[in-house]
Formats: C-alpha cells, structure tokens, sequence
C-alpha cells in the first residue's frame, strides 16, 4: 500500500486495467502450467472467452473497450476511414473518437487516470494526469504529456512499438530480441507507474502480444519452428501480469482482456481484386492506387477488415447504384461474399453483417455496409492495387479473430458468461463506484454486488 493510498485512506476502490491486444483466452487457459499467474487470476477472480466487435481490428477495438459503445458511436471502423462525401481516406486518431472514454469519466467525477499505450489515442490528451499514446504515434517524444512524464519516459527507454519490418525476415531472432526489449521497456514503465500510488484508474496496453501474434501464430498452433520462441515470450507476459498483480493495493482491482482473439493465417484474400475480378469493382486507368481511382460504373468496394461498400448515388461522389437499388444490390453482393470459397474448398466467410445488425449511432455515414467476419484462416486485404490474384500469402501466420478474446477480473463477484468487448467498460466504471446510464453504453457489467 502507498502513501497516497494511507492519506487518503481508501474513500473509493480503483482498477488497474492491462490489455495485452490480440491475446486469445484459449492459448492462457488451456495451459495453466506454463501461465501459472494466469491460472491464479483465474482461480480467485473470474476468466473467460469473449467476443470481441465487428469488424475484430485493433484500431476499431480500443476505441470501443474504452467507451463502452460501438464504432457507429465512436466513429472509428478501422485502420483506415473514409472521409464523409468523398473518397478520401483518413487514418483515426485519438481526436477522431466521439465517444467518451473511460478515464475522461474518471476525470470529470475529480479522480485521476494514468493512461499509457492505449492504441488511437495520439496525441495525448491534457485532463489526464498522464497519458503516453500508443500505437499511431510518431515517437514518445510527441506522444506523451506532461513534459517531466515524456522525460521520465525517455531516460527509461520507453517504447511505443516493436519494428514489425523485422517479422517480415524468415529468421525471426531479431524481431524477438526487439519484442522482448519493447516488453520489458513498457513493463518497466507500467510498474514504475503504477507503484507511484497516485491514480484512481491505471489504463496501460501491452501491444507487442499483437505483434508477435501476427508473426508467430501458427508456430505455436501448429508446432513450427518458432514454437519455444513463442511460448518462452509469454512465459515472461505471465510472469510480468504476476508481478503487477502482487504490487497492487489492496483497493485495487485488476483487469486484464485484449481486444480481439487470435488464429493462424493461411490464405490472405484481397478483396478489391476479387470485387474487380466479379465485375463489381473497375478503376478510371490501369495506374491505380487508391479508392478515389475508382471508375464511376463501380457498384462497390472495400476497406479493411472485410469492410464492404455500395457505391451509393447520393452518398458516394461517383456513386452509380440508385437508392432505390440498394438493398438489392446489397443483397446480391452478400451472398457472393457467403458463397465465396478459398482454394482449399472452405468458405471464406463465417457470416456476413450487415451494418444496422452491428451499428449505431451518429456516424453511420460512414459505415460499411457489409462486414465479412471471415473464418479462421482467411486474412481479409483490400489494397487497390498489386495483386492480380485474389488469393494469396505474406510474412504474417496469424490473424485476427471475433470469437476468443480475452477478459481476467480479479473479484470474485464478476461473473464472465456471453461477455463481449462493450462489457468491459460498464464493469470498470461499476468496480469503481462511478455513476453512468446503462442506457448510454452498449454493454453491461459483469459484476454483480
């Protein structure tokens, strides 16, 4: 126990939030020996499975964890956004979240949030005790606030991400020296923060969980070479989740969930190219490079992940199907997207969504109208140019998922059963006696007083 915590002599509980992005619940449950701190959280407090959104990408994700509501609210789709009107494409942000985030609701109700690594959350906010952003930004230098936190942070070496560029290399030693070093540098970082006992909400991200994920997957699912590698890395991801555990007050509950489940990646299915190849999708000139070069006979197409278009009059600049044609033509295009086979004979997509099923609120303007939750093994792409084959492989071997996200709430009355991602944020702001409207989240607690 603090200082701070002995002065202030436990007037309201707080939560230490950890995300460890794309970490499927299974690969921790299903091996209580090599994750044994795992195993204790599991045993005292409640674990499970969750679901996590559609679409299951990490830029729409956090943005959702820690609002409590859905990308129709929050703005944020995906990695990459479609400016109203037109077809410019933007990269969210943290300014781009309409949403309200939890530590802002800390905030308002006068406690403090220490708030590090979340992905799109660049630049930092200012009523925020302190916030270093996560992935999207361009150095720790610009990405934290106040000033003595960014110096504390660069004379610890703090980093905001590993170097993917070297998972692309068949030998991944060197891409798992860098993740074991931007591991230790945030768990460094974390700890030296949260033993600093001044936060009423310590929100930190470990993102390098993802990273390796998305380059060692299949090694650990399927026993490749690079299984010990895998395995020994979240060894050290248990150890470091154990060692915040037991530094913790005793008013403090921890929370521990990623944002998406994980699986190995076989095919990698570029979407505009199979649009193109079906005739739903033709570019102004054979130089293209981007969604502003479709053609205007282009009745759809796609964003990542599994994000899919109508090219709507009215809404769309070159929009050429009428309204009066859109559901239709929206149908017509999802049961292609369901009768869509890869090479090995498997169907490609596990269902398709359509938007008012997923989304709501203000800023559906923007949504897509279909989103393809794939099945495991189908990596969804949609780059506008390069690939004149629709199925394909790349340096990656694992993949995002819906289904198997992770959750850990170290109390006993949390009950996690048909959970999703919208659930987590009810159930912090309930851990911390924090007033909000049920109606105003998409989720619900999962503790139960």
């Amino acid at each position: 126990m603090g200082l701070f915590d002995r002065l202030r002599g436990k007037d309201h509980p707080r939560v230490a939030f950890i995300g460890i992005d794309g970490v499927p619940f299974s690969l921790l449950s299903e091996h209580p020996e090599e994750f044994p701190n795992f195993a204790a959280l599991a045993d005292d407090g409640a674990a499970g499975s969750i679901d996590s959104i559609v679409p299951p990408e990490s830029s729409a994700c956090w943005p959702a964890l820690t609002t409590g509501v859905n990308p129709g609210e929050t703005g944020v789709y995906g990695f990459q956004d479609r400016e109203v009107g037109s077809y410019d494409t933007y990269v969210p942000m943290g300014r781009d979240v309409q949403a309200t985030r939890l530590w802002d609701r800390v905030t308002d109700a006068g406690r403090k949030a220490t708030v590090m690594n979340v992905p799109v959350t660049f630049p930092p906010q200012r009523n925020v005790q302190r916030m270093v952003s996560g992935f999207l930004s361009p150095g720790v230098d610009k990405a934290a606030y106040p000033d003595d936190f960014r110096d504390q942070l660069e004379e610890m070496g703090y980093k905001i991400d590993v170097n993917a560029k070297l998972g692309h290399d068949d030998d991944k030693s060197a891409f798992m020296d860098d993740a074991h070093e931007t591991l230790d540098k945030r768990y460094e970082a974390f700890s030296h923060y949260l033993q600093e006992d001044d936060w009423d909400l310590f929100f930190g991200v470990f993102m390098t969980t993802d990273r390796v994920n998305h380059f060692l997957f299949k090694d650990y699912e399927r026993d490749g070479k690079n299984k010990d590698a895998f395995v020994e890395f979240y060894r050290k991801v248990d150890e470091y989740i154990g060692n915040i555990r037991e530094m913790l007050p005793e008013d403090v509950t921890l929370v521990v969930a990623s944002d998406h489940g994980f699986t190995s990646l076989d095919y990698e299915v570029h979407c505009n190219t199979w649009l193109e190849q079906e005739g739903w999708l033709s570019y102004e000139s054979d130089d293209h490079d981007s969604l502003s070069d479709i053609h205007a006979d282009s009745k759809a197409y796609s964003l990542i992940p599994g994000r899919f278009f109508i090219n709507l009059e009215g809404r769309e600049p070159r929009g050429s199907v009428p309204k009066d044609e859109y559901e239709a033509v929206r149908d017509e295009l999802k049961a292609e997207l369901e009768a869509l086979e890869g090479p090995d004979g498997k169907k490609v997509a596990e269902r398709v969504v359509v938007k008012e099923e997923a989304f709501r609120g203000n800023h559906d303007d923007i949504a897509p109208d279909l989103v393809v939750i794939p099945n495991h093994g189908f990596d969804l792409k949609s780059g506008f140019k390069g690939h004149d084959d629709v199925f394909g492989t790349g340096p990656r071997n694992g993949m995002h998922s819906f289904d198997n996200a992770t959750l850990y709430v170290d109390d006993p009355d949390a009950e996690i059963e048909d959970a999703d991602l919208y659930d987590i944020a009810p159930t912090i702001l309930d851990l911390m006696e924090l007033d909000y409207a049920r109606t105003e989240l998409d989720g619900a607690s999962l503790v139960h007083q």
